[in-house]
């Protein structure tokens, strides 16, 4: 209906119904929870925190991490308070020197034009912002209200550093710029370059780069040591082979970031049967320095078990155009299926790798199959295949 309408392309509509339709879907495993949600935030909860003081230590900090609504009003109750402060000390300085009630052409005031607290709330806003009417001045006839004029144009300096500080880091702040890098919805498993590997497709949507990125990737699960301790948040780094070869990744087109399942991997032992009954979680951050502002920008997701498919790759995104090269975004998260042996990689290596596999279109697996009297009797292992595809293992008896 909306393609109808023109508001979304009818070849971008399709094709999001079509990648919803071929992505199986998996129901979350109750009561189990994400360690960091698929939009990057944390999910950890603070409690009992009995040194509240340390926060105040670092005001500028917690005061760029609380919310816009909070912020304003301490922007807005800063300014007022100071004003209100140096308002009620002009009006004692006036009140002391008695300004408010002579009137005589020979008495200098220390401040001209104060006859109440309205006026000296006036005054103090004048000075604090800087704005200058005409009708109140300061005079030489007080020192102290030459001090406290000192005193409120540094206090109003210090205020304006701060709060304007404050305003410009929120707009520009990192995680801003995190919104426009994106991450397929799910990871895949499957063969490149005859070993098993675990990807993932990142993309940046914006023109401007990101300089210096690089990607991590951590699996969190539930481990038990040997001594018997629970650990309940065990964090594992993964290593991954990036598409440019290095640590770093050059980020102008979507990449696919690969990590390869060996010995070192803890995904080695990892089988599809598991993958759907183990709980874990891969997560995977995004970091890097923005072109355009210099601050360095985090994203981050994860994948949880369900989110893991099988025996499927990402479809290609980018495509040669008129001397250019173009990026079709509606395509960022498809994956189409394709052969993969249903094992762990540490089976799959056991049994001799892929390359003693043979790939056999339409042929019903058994653990063996007997031939003629003479003839070769060929055994394979019993592995789960994935629909539609079959691998064996050809050993060949004289």
């Amino acid at each position: 209906m909306l393609s109808r309408k023109g508001l979304i392309p009818e070849d971008y509509l399709l094709t999001r119904l079509a990648e919803d339709v071929l992505q199986p879907k998996f129901k979350a495993k109750q009561g189990k929870a994400r360690f960091v949600g698929k939009n990057g935030t944390c999910n950890v909860a603070h409690t009992n925190i009995r040194e509240q003081g340390r926060f105040l230590q670092d005001v500028f900090t917690t005061l760029v991490d609380l919310k816009w609504l909070h912020t304003l009003i301490i922007f807005t109750m800063s300014f007022l308070c100071s004003w209100l402060l140096f308002g009620m000390i002009w009006w004692l300085v006036a009140f002391a020197h008695g300004d408010l009630g002579e009137t005589g052409d020979d008495f200098v005031p220390c401040v001209t034009d104060i006859h109440s607290f309205s006026s000296a709330f006036l005054f103090s806003i004048e000075v604090q912002v800087t704005i200058g009417f005409g009708g109140r001045m300061i005079t030489e006839e007080c020192v102290s209200a030459i001090i406290i004029l000192i005193v409120q144009n540094i206090v109003g300096l210090v205020i304006n550093a701060i709060m304007l500080g404050c305003i410009f880091m929120k707009t520009a702040q990192a995680h801003r710029r995190a919104e426009t890098l994106i991450f397929s919805k799910h990871a895949v498993i499957s063969l490149r370059n005859s070993k098993l590997c675990f990807m993932i497709r990142i993309g940046d949507l914006r023109k401007s780069m990101i300089i210096s990125a690089t990607v991590r990737m951590q699996v969190v699960r539930r481990s038990t040591t040997e001594e018997g301790e629970v650990v309940p948040l065990d964090q594992i780094d993964i290593h991954m082979d990036n598409p440019v070869g290095t640590n770093g990744v050059f980020l102008v087109s979507p990449l696919i970031i690969c990590h390869v399942i060996d010995k070192s991997s803890p995904l080695y032992e990892l089988s599809p049967n598991d993958l759907q009954h183990q709980d874990l979680e891969v997560i995977v951050v995004l970091e890097g320095v923005v072109e355009t502002t210099g601050i360095t920008t985090q994203a981050r997701t994860s994948y949880v078990s369900e989110e893991i498919l099988w025996g499927q790759r990402f479809v290609p995104t980018v495509s040669e155009d008129d001397g250019m090269y173009a990026v079709d975004y509606s395509k960022f998260g498809n994956t189409v299926k394709v052969p993969t042996p249903c094992c762990s990689a540490k089976k799959l290596e056991e049994a001799g790798g892929v390359t003693r596999f043979k790939l056999n279109e339409g042929v019903t697996m058994r653990p063996s199959v007997r031939r003629r009297r003479g003839a070769a009797m060929v055994r394979r292992p019993k592995f789960a295949l994935i629909p539609g595809s079959v691998y064996f293992l050809e050993r060949r008896h004289q």
